[in-house]
């Protein structure tokens, strides 16, 4: 079962209306003993990324970005290494939907034009505030008010030792970890 197949099957189970979706990602710290994943198949550039470990400023991690419901509640993750910015995994967290959203909350990471007409395109309305050195866009502040609330579920997540440090060599299992933690959320939510 993929991650899209879980996304849509949680909507259909939650009745969750997706009128704002909140996109966020964080970098996880990897173990020192998460290096060394046996490397199988694939050519070089696959090698290096499949696995997404990476170097970032704080040293060998993970970027996980995350698409929450309205309530702050998990519907899909992407991984990759933790030098990556969190724009291109937008793309991907936004398609794993089963349709498109009405609002999509973000921070100034996402202040792309090009991403806010991907989501004008798409009907979303895109509620991201301008980089200081960016012409001012439109950015309703009721609806970015809200946005601690995937601040909130990162938070919850990072209580989970194995979420808060990454001990897993290999992608597969560190995303299983994640979808345990979103799923033990999900538990105690209702």
């Amino acid at each position: 079962m993929d991650c899209r197949t879980v996304v849509h099957s949680l909507v259909e189970a939650w009745g969750q209306a997706l009128g704002t979706v909140f996109l966020d990602g964080t970098t996880i710290r990897a173990h020192h003993k998460a290096a060394g994943a046996a490397k199988k198949g694939g050519y070089r550039g696959c090698l290096r990324d499949r696995e997404a470990p990476g170097r970032s400023r704080g040293g060998f991690g993970t970027k996980v970005c995350v698409a929450a419901d309205g309530h702050g509640r998990a519907l899909s993750f992407t991984l990759s290494p933790g030098q990556a910015h969190e724009l291109p995994s937008a793309y991907s967290l936004l398609d794993d939907l089963p349709y498109p959203p009405t609002y999509v909350v973000c921070d100034r990471g996402y202040a792309s034009h090009k991403f806010r007409e991907y989501l004008w395109d798409r009907g979303v309305r895109p509620v991201i505030q301008p980089r200081k050195n960016d012409p001012e866009v439109a950015c309703p502040k009721w609806a970015y008010r809200h946005r601690h609330l995937v601040e909130n579920l990162w938070a919850r997540f990072k209580e989970w030792r194995a979420v808060a440090t990454r001990y897993e060599k290999t992608a597969a299992s560190f995303l299983s970890v994640i979808l345990i933690a979103a799923t033990a959320d999900y538990i105690k939510a209702s």
